[in-house]
């Protein structure tokens, strides 16, 4: 596939970093083994297996062979941390963009990392950062899995009434090598865009965002609270106002919606 995705892509400049793999453990591990070992910027990593695939939270990622597109690309952002806490909420518009592209179907977003289609999970984002000794970004890896070719017996049995594919959505073959290619491009338009056109993919996130107006429970470490979700701020973080009034911003943890993933209650 690693051919066919490079013809779709022509004379991206991504295209000579890209490194194909059958199986790896995660491909967001690997990035962050060659980025350590001084991989440049660009570097783009895909799988057609992962056998350790991971999301938020710890969670493992399933990643069947020849299924879906497990991809990861290397960043070297020259800025400090806190300069990035919008990387996850823009690499899920830029992915949003790229299935567009390919399939002429939109996916909302459920804040912060999922991408969904009718109320099913789509896909998932996983960003990881690594520090200079001065506390500045040595580099950000920005792993992606979107769904393609699944039915619905290809999921675990806990994920068969949560999760879908592009395929099971659209009922039409989706050209695996074609969305990989878009992705790539998106992700690279992504890391041009990503200081000076903030304000503008921050827009975008809240028109894809299918959070905002519904009602949420936050899981903490320390509590659950409940709310209405009604806006997510410039640097991603999900505005609550809670059941007793007040207004909470959510910048990590976990968030259940109303309507998607079976929370109904």
């Amino acid at each position: 596939m690693k051919h066919d995705i490079l013809s779709a892509l022509g004379s991206h400049p991504w295209a000579e970093a890209l490194i194909w793999y059958d199986s790896i453990d995660s491909t967001n591990d690997e990035a962050k083994r060659l980025a350590a070992n001084g991989a440049p910027h660009g570097t783009v990593i895909i799988s057609h297996h992962q056998t350790k695939g991971r999301g938020r939270m710890g969670r493992s990622f399933h990643s069947p062979t020849g299924k879906g597109i497990y991809l990861s690309v290397i960043l070297r952002p020259q800025c400090k941390p806190d300069e990035l806490m919008h990387l996850t909420c823009a690499t899920a518009v830029a992915m949003c963009d790229a299935v567009e592209n390919t399939c002429n179907i939109r996916p909302g977003i459920k804040w912060i990392n999922d991408l969904i289609l009718a109320s099913n999970k789509l896909g998932g984002i996983l960003t990881e950062l690594s520090l200079n000794g001065d506390g500045t970004v040595h580099y950000a890896i920005v792993g992606i899995g979107i769904n393609c070719k699944h039915r619905k017996e290809d999921f675990p049995e806990e994920l068969q009434d949560m999760a879908t594919s592009l395929e099971m959505y659209t009922k039409t073959p989706v050209s695996q090598p074609l969305l990989a290619a878009n992705m790539i491009r998106a992700l690279e338009g992504m890391a041009n865009n990503l200081f000076t056109k903030k304000y503008t993919v921050m827009d975008c996130y809240r028109s894809d965002c299918v959070t905002i107006g519904r009602e949420v429970i936050v899981h903490t470490p320390a509590e659950n609270l409940q709310g209405l979700a009604i806006d997510v701020d410039p640097d991603g973080a999900l505005v609550v106002r809670l059941s007793d009034g007040q207004m909470r911003a959510v910048q990590a943890g976990e968030v259940s919606v109303r309507g998607l993933y079976g929370y109904s209650q």
